[in-house]
């Protein structure tokens, strides 16, 4: 007779290991208002799948687009001033 057992204990022994470092959620909280302004991009997107975009929806689009945008360019510009030597941008 063949005992079926959980494999709680193979998957919890390595769960130590599983979890984020430091470095990567200080990695996922700069890059948080870009995510967040995709997120509303995409928003904005779905809302207009199943009917044709009426002019607010247009504006928007294109308000979360360009903010989703600005959210980017500030993100490169802080990536960009930290690779700087001396901290200078």
């Amino acid at each position: 007779m063949n005992h079926i057992v959980t494999v709680q204990d193979a998957v919890t022994a390595f769960a130590d290991f599983l979890e984020p470092t430091d470095a990567e959620l200080d990695a996922i909280e700069q890059e948080m208002p870009v995510i967040l302004a995709d997120v509303d991009l995409l928003d904005a997107q779905i809302t207009t799948l199943d009917r044709a975009p009426s002019e607010v929806d247009d504006r928007r689009i294109r308000r979360a687009r360009r903010r989703a945008l600005a959210a980017r360019v500030v993100q490169i510009n802080q990536t960009a001033a930290a690779n700087l030597p001396g901290g200078a941008a």
